[in-house]
């Protein structure tokens, strides 16, 4: 592989752990890469990027729990919950293809920018305003949510985040801190099934997750001492979903062209 491919994969997947920790969907930037810039085909990369995808929240999780943002016991239920609906999204995924999901992701998106502009005070609140999610209502919800990220991974981050700041009230950037310690978690077993059945690449999937890993821990502890990173979260997740509906309505190749 040539030098300057081995740096866009490097800076691309920085990008993507900064997005991740942040927002969501820095896995559109690392899938880009290593579909269209490394011609590899859809499953492989799926595999692929789960490498970058653990290293990036293993580094994540690791600065927000320096910084006393991460608490397990008060998010259990939604932990396990999603742990378990992504073990069973991953290995559906390893059967079928995901190109049906992809068409339904992007009107998702489309519902998702209209839930995060509705009344933006709702996701600038601090943690003390949160309450107790009933069971009833955080299993079905996040047991969904695990099977979606354990699926395809792309875009998980963001109904994740809608979730736990809008149903079980967390603050943003502790909603992100109770996310990376989720994916991080599922991502380990998804590796070893991904590799299973042959499906990672792991010199491209450590290249990127080398430049994961040090944007998911610079974002991470960066978010966690900032005393305005609510807003800031807030504003690169409204960002990330309108560039992401740019992309998917073909918005930007319209523009570019």
């Amino acid at each position: 592989m040539d030098v300057y491919l081995y740096l866009i994969a490097i800076v691309g997947g920085f990008f993507a752990g900064v997005l991740n920790t942040l927002a969501g969907n820095g896995s559109a930037i690392t899938l880009s890469i290593l579909t269209e810039v490394l011609g590899m085909p859809g499953n492989l990369a799926n595999g692929t990027n789960r490498v970058g995808v653990f290293f990036q929240t293993m580094a994540s999780t690791a600065a927000f729990k320096r910084n006393d943002k991460l608490h397990f016991g008060k998010s259990r239920i939604i932990v396990i919950s999603t742990f378990i609906g992504a073990i069973i999204g991953g290995i559906v995924a390893i059967q079928v293809s995901n190109e049906q999901f992809k068409f339904v992701f992007k009107y998702l998106m489309l519902a998702m920018l209209f839930v995060i502009l509705v009344n933006p005070k709702r996701w600038l609140k601090t943690s003390d305003q949160r309450f107790e999610i009933s069971p009833w209502l955080a299993i079905p919800i996040f047991l969904s949510l695990g099977f979606y990220g354990g699926f395809i991974q792309m875009g998980m981050g963001i109904f994740f985040l809608a979730a736990t700041v809008l149903i079980a009230k967390y603050d943003i950037i502790e909603a992100n801190a109770v996310k990376v310690l989720i994916v991080c978690s599922y991502t380990f077993f998804l590796v070893l099934l991904f590799q299973w059945k042959g499906l990672i690449d792991w010199k491209i999937g450590l290249i990127i997750a080398l430049g994961q890993s040090a944007g998911g821990y610079t974002s991470a502890s960066w978010s966690s001492r900032y005393k305005n990173a609510n807003l800031w979260a807030y504003r690169i997740l409204v960002l990330v979903v309108i560039v992401v509906l740019f992309r998917l309505f073909g918005i930007y190749d319209w523009i570019v062209n």
